[in-house]
């Protein structure tokens, strides 16, 4: 089969999924892709979905040192079984580093420079009095971003990388993914008032 409607997509999510903080970290991805689609002039679909089901595994099967099973490759069979699309397989596959396979194409390249900067994004909207994503700047995730304590996890060195190789200047990079997830605000639970 071709790429699956969003809707059938979202309804894949669910059933796989049940985690609200992973469910929203693969919307934001997905609005981050469909905004950068539209700015390189690519099919929003493919991307938008590449984001949405990225991690579709990694709640069931997140030993990623299961060689068998491990994320992502029990997502990577089923979208193969399904017959996804080559580019949306592939990127897939190369967003996960340590499978070794080569960023080729900008797809490729934007959901790696998207996939954790969401997550420091959401953060920051997360320890705001008001807990609204649509009030944080720019220049709060840049100060969030030098602070190495503040979601630790995200190597930041590795994420530069990645914006590198996407070829964006990173406060563009920044503002343009913020920008994208501000308008799901309310979808990523991060609209203030609004979500209470």
């Amino acid at each position: 089969m071709p790429l699956p409607s969003r809707q059938e997509a979202i309804q894949l999510l669910h059933e796989w999924v049940e985690a609200e903080g992973l469910r929203r970290h693969m919307l934001a991805v997905e609005a981050a892709m469909r905004v950068y689609a539209r700015h390189y002039g690519e099919n929003e679909e493919l991307w938008g979905l590449t984001g949405l089901l990225h991690d579709l595994d990694y709640e069931r099967f997140p030993d990623m040192d299961d060689q068998e099973n491990g994320h992502p490759r029990t997502e990577l069979r089923l979208f193969r079984t399904q017959g996804y699309p080559p580019a949306f397989i592939h990127a897939i596959e190369a967003h996960a580093t340590f499978l070794g396979v080569p960023r080729e194409s900008r797809l490729d390249k934007a959901l790696l420079a998207c996939d954790e900067l969401t997550g420091l994004i959401l953060a920051c909207a997360y320890v705001r009095p008001d807990r609204d994503l649509r009030n944080v700047k720019l220049k709060s995730i840049r100060k969030k971003w030098k602070d190495k304590r503040f979601t630790a996890a995200i190597d930041r060195k590795e994420n530069l990388q990645f914006i590198e190789e996407l070829g964006e200047p990173f406060d563009e990079h920044v503002q343009r993914v913020l920008d994208a997830m501000k308008d799901v605000a309310m979808e990523l639970g991060v609209a203030g008032e609004e979500n209470r």
